[in-house]
């Protein structure tokens, strides 16, 4: 059974996604704790899933690189087989990937290398872009740049706001995220090979 601690920033829909995936006893994986960079409405999710939480928050620390000591020392409690970003909105510092690669994951929303970086959805409209996409990547010491796992494309609409675009790419996220936790429980050696 793989083990997972999610990290989030927000509300938590791919979370929510993964939790209600893991209800399945045939699923291979299991949330064993969910953590956060700041107060997130998506431990609402892990409560009503009785997941355990525990939140490190990035502004009582001094230095990113003693508040990254910090998460690094919470997640590993855990001894988790992988760690997924799932809305993570803080660049995690080279010390906490280097320990956690390659069982460390992120999905994105845009077709990397296209539109990495925070407002992907955004600048994906702003550039013009006739389409986008949802990623799912082994996390690396760049911004968006480690070895891609999984991706698919999705049209960008004629008068698309940036909240539709993202509403129809997050289900995709959530789709390619379950199926790449998937595929690593079937093949623990997957992430090594990329």
């Amino acid at each position: 059974m793989l083990t997972l601690v999610v990290l989030i920033s927000g509300g938590g829909s791919n979370l929510r996604a993964l939790l209600e995936a893991a209800e399945d006893a045939e699923f291979p994986a299991r949330v064993v704790a969910v953590g956060a960079d700041r107060p997130a409405d998506g431990f609402e999710h892990a409560e009503h899933f009785g997941i355990p939480t525990f939140s490190v928050v990035r502004s009582t620390f001094d230095s990113r690189e003693a508040w990254g000591d910090e998460l690094l020392e919470q997640i590993r409690q855990w001894e988790p087989d992988l760690v997924v970003l799932s809305g993570f909105m803080t660049l995690l510092p080279a010390a906490v990937v280097d320990a956690l690669a390659p069982n460390l994951i992120n999905t994105h929303p845009a077709y990397l290398p296209e539109f990495p970086g925070a407002h992907a959805v955004r600048d994906a409209i702003e550039a013009g872009a006739t389409q986008t996409g949802a990623s799912v990547i082994v996390v690396d010491n760049g911004v968006d740049t480690g070895p891609i796992i999984v991706q698919e494309r999705i049209p960008v609409l004629p008068g698309d706001t940036e909240a539709e675009l993202h509403e129809r790419i997050k289900p995709v996220e959530r789709r390619l995220l379950i199926q790449t936790v998937l595929d690593i429980a079937n093949n623990p050696r997957l992430l090594e090979e990329l």
